[in-house]
């Protein structure tokens, strides 16, 4: 019986240790999934550097508590997975998020992004944000077009006189 209490606490340490280093947490649900699928998503989420992994409630619930994240605790009922991402804070909601418009039974229940807990709504907006390329080129476009209007605006200047 103590050899189990011992497990347990190290389960749950080991967890707490991952939520608090990782850059992105999502909890999932995911009943109806078949083996194949789920283990399709496992790929999907290794790929872009993440895990995923199912946890005892009880355990989950323990860790979330022991690294802080109180609101994160009160998800952990009925089936539930957890994907870890220590690179993206993105990645894990956007495959989930894609994954789950081809199996609706994936639903994304609530996340931690850098140390910030988000509901489900809020986890959805962060699956869907664009790609960090097309932010940047955004963010570029948007830097550049001042001077650009500056530039034609002197053009237009020194043309007049």
């Amino acid at each position: 019986m103590r050899d189990i209490l011992v497990k347990k606490q190290q389960l749950v340490d080991e967890l707490a240790e991952k939520m608090q280093t990782a850059v992105s947490l999502v909890a999932f649900d995911y009943p109806g999934l078949t083996v194949a699928e789920f283990t399709e998503l496992r790929i999907q989420l290794k790929q872009a550097g993440c895990d995923a992994k199912v946890y005892k409630n009880n355990i989950a619930r323990r860790a979330a508590l022991k690294a802080g994240f109180d609101e994160l605790s009160d998800i952990f009922t009925g089936p539930k997975a957890i994907a870890i991402s220590y690179q993206d804070a993105v990645a894990p909601a956007k495959i989930l998020n894609d994954f789950a418009k081809t199996h609706p039974q994936v639903v994304l229940n609530a996340s931690i992004v850098e140390g910030g807990f988000l509901n489900e709504a809020d986890t959805k907006v962060l699956a869907n944000i664009p790609p960090r390329e097309v932010l940047l080129t955004q963010l570029a476009v948007g830097l550049l077009q001042p001077v650009r209007e500056l530039a034609v605006g002197l053009n237009m200047i020194s043309e007049e006189a």
